[in-house]
């Protein structure tokens, strides 16, 4: 039994004729003929006395045309909730972004975004990369701002753009003489880098591999914020990797960036499969593509740099 079977029969009851109801579901009268045989057959019950006429349901088909208006209608109302909830952006949406987007990422669309969608109302929640994916997966969050790919089954990626990996050095640093640097430049002993549980920790290190090492430091540091991380590097303890974005307030002296094909991070939009509001999604893409600084928008040479 199937819906286009349930319309057929609802559209003879309306019609109490083949032909005429063929027309009306903009089919062929044998088409519909044939269907409305089959349907019975399957259910094992007569749907329409056929010897009358104009034709009449059985008092049996009676109360199935009933059903199938009942199941038809409910239909409808599910496709109409449906569309509603694709094309309208209006409600509570909960966020999840990644630290080393943040405080970043945020102050560059978040006014715009609001303005114009005036309807809605965030709560964005500062999480970790698999904080955000456990919680898009139980349906506490409808949309995050992360690093992939991922690769999860259930999750859907929407890519924005492309960050690179830039390096920050002590001013007294002597690869600061170079204009650009090679990865085997860097002794990665020297590395600081985040505290376990954020991607760019991850990505941080598969970018300065370990075939580098010369010497063990006294000590092992690890943190939650490239303010710290700037801040030891200042004082003579090694170098870091920190995102583009932000390098905004830092001394651009002290920073240097990769050879090409430069390193870099996917930024992009994540939901789960079952999230419909793609209006939402959209909303989200374009406000944060037009408020981006133009260096964003070009298109360079690059390697991605995978974390999982």
């Amino acid at each position: 039994m199937t819906l286009q079977q349930l319309e057929y029969i609802v559209a003879l009851d309306i019609v109490r004729h083949f032909v005429k109801a063929a027309e009306r579901c903009f089919v062929t009268q044998p088409t519909l003929t044939m269907q409305v045989k089959k349907m019975e057959e399957e259910i094992g019950v007569k749907i329409f006395e056929r010897d009358t006429s104009p034709l009449k349901p059985t008092l049996v088909g009676e109360q199935i045309i009933l059903k199938a208006r009942q199941i038809l209608g409910e239909f409808n109302q599910l496709k109409s909730f449906l569309r509603v909830e694709k094309e309208e952006i209006e409600g509570i949406f909960t966020i999840g972004i990644i630290p080393t987007l943040a405080p970043y990422l945020l102050p560059l669309f978040l006014s715009d975004f609001l303005k114009k969608n005036s309807k809605t109302k965030l709560i964005i929640k500062e999480l970790q990369t698999q904080q955000i994916i456990n919680e898009l997966q139980k349906g506490n969050l409808d949309l995050g701002i992360l690093v992939t790919p991922l690769e999860e089954k259930n999750i859907r990626e929407i890519p924005l753009y492309k960050e690179e990996f830039l390096l920050y050095f002590n001013e007294t640093h002597s690869l600061l003489e170079k204009e650009q640097i090679q990865q085997s430049d860097l002794e990665t002993n020297h590395l600081l880098v985040l505290e376990k549980g954020h991607c760019f920790r991850e990505q941080a290190l598969a970018i300065c591999s370990k075939k580098n090492r010369i010497e063990e430091r006294q000590f092992e540091f690890e943190c939650g914020s490239f303010e710290t991380l700037l801040a030891l590097v200042d004082q003579g303890f090694g170098f870091t990797l920190i995102p583009e974005m932000a390098t905004k307030q830092i001394k651009k002296s002290l920073i240097r960036r990769f050879e090409s094909p430069q390193p870099v991070r996917e930024i992009s939009l994540v939901v789960h499969n079952s999230f419909t509001k793609e209006a939402l999604i959209a909303a989200f893409h374009k406000s944060i593509l037009e408020n981006l600084p133009n260096q964003f928008k070009k298109s360079k040479a690059y390697t991605t740099v995978r974390w999982r």
